[in-house]
């Protein structure tokens, strides 16, 4: 073992604890239970979790949080660092949401046109080099997506967050773009899945650029719901914004625990967004308890039921592109990546009724709001 990096040979490693929080209504897939007893296995690792979305990920699962000691996996964060979500509240109101009009103009692909070096001052945040994709939303689950207020089941932690039920909503999940992916490249360069060991140069110079990207995605969905709320002509005020994708230190007991989180929402940031596909509910939820069997987290998403290749597959034998531009709720989609909009069409993910069910089951969540979509931004490129 180097003075930098963890030995993956962990054959030898007691493994940590793992628990799974999911009802025997939720169906998991045995790859992402397999995945998450791997990473159990790490050397330093003590708690590995598996959240009620938990899907097969590329070596390791999604939808999941770790806790290690003495070493911590740049691997486990993945490549979309700071990637996670951000809501607004709109000044207007739901009846006057045009979706048919939004969706025919609404376009947030290429440079933004403004002041990228003054936004980013605005952000307290530092160029990176990737600014041309700041304020654009990428690709996979990514979207942004302007919501009306479904029902409020519980009205004082509603208000309390300043929110009003008549109002439209804007939810955006996005990234560090092409940020994140160059960080985690030059890691596994050099280490592969590898560790770092807490405190050498090289984890802090990992957490470094680990930070800067988390507080870049953070700028990034400020930049995209800015030009969002341009496009409908509205203003809007930031309510939460939270990262699924991240490693961080935590003080237990007298001891440093790094604490990463691969597509998990915190549980220690006060109200998040739990969002389904983008033909269902998301649900604003508060958290619940101490958060110590959960690793501090929270399910995301509703998670992946399907690959995306079976999802195309399976959508283009039973709906046209076009049928998928429109959902149940009646609400709209601008997704002009065909591949894409089979991939992401709303059966190929879990419910995310159940997945929430499973939350407030397991006393980590309470239900504040649901919220309906109204029109969901995906891409207006035709590729990828």
């Amino acid at each position: 073992m180097s003075t930098a990096a963890a030995n993956t040979d962990s054959s030898s490693a007691p493994p940590a604890h793992v628990r799974v929080i999911a009802s025997p209504q939720s169906w998991i897939e045995g790859e992402a239970v397999r995945q998450l007893e791997a990473m159990a296995r790490l050397p330093g690792m003590r708690l590995a979790v598996g959240l009620p979305d938990l899907h097969p990920g590329k070596g390791a699962p999604v939808g999941a949080a770790f806790t290690s000691e003495g070493f911590f996996y740049p691997y486990l964060v993945g490549n979309d660092i700071g990637c996670g979500m951000g809501l607004w509240s709109v000044d207007l109101p739901a009846r006057k949401a045009k979706a048919e009009r939004w969706a025919a103009k609404l376009d947030l692909e290429g440079p933004w046109s403004g002041d990228v070096e003054g936004f980013l001052q605005e952000q307290g945040v530092k160029a990176s080099g990737f600014e041309l994709a700041l304020g654009t939303v990428g690709g996979g689950n990514h979207f942004a997506e302007v919501q009306r207020v479904e029902a409020v089941h519980d009205a004082e932690v509603f208000a309390a967050l300043g929110l009003e039920a008549d109002r439209l909503m804007l939810l955006v999940h996005s990234g560090s773009r092409g940020l994140g992916e160059a960080i985690l490249r030059a890691h596994v360069d050099r280490h592969a899945a590898g560790g770092l060991v807490e405190d050498s140069e090289e984890a802090l110079r990992y957490l470094a650029r680990h930070d800067h990207a988390v507080a870049w995605g953070r700028a990034n969905r400020a930049l995209v719901a800015r030009r969002v709320l341009d496009g409908i002509g509205a203003q809007g005020q930031r309510v939460l914004d939270v990262c699924h994708n991240s490693v961080t230190p935590r003080r237990v007991e007298g001891r440093t625990q790094w604490l990463h989180r691969k597509g998990a929402a915190p549980a220690d940031e006060g109200p998040v967004v739990i969002p389904g596909s983008r033909g269902a509910l998301s649900y604003l939820v508060a958290p619940v308890g101490d958060g110590l069997g959960s690793a501090h987290s929270l399910a995301h998403g509703a998670g992946r039921k399907w690959t995306r290749t079976s999802a195309r597959e399976r959508m283009r034998e039973r709906f046209t592109a076009e049928s998928l531009t429109r959902t149940s709720f009646k609400s709209h989609v601008v997704c002009e990546n065909k591949d894409l909009l089979f991939e992401e069409a709303p059966p190929a993910y879990k419910p995310i009724d159940r997945v929430v069910t499973d939350l407030v089951e397991a006393g980590l969540v309470r239900v504040v709001a649901t919220l309906a979509p109204v029109l969901t931004y995906k891409t207006r490129s035709q590729e990828e």
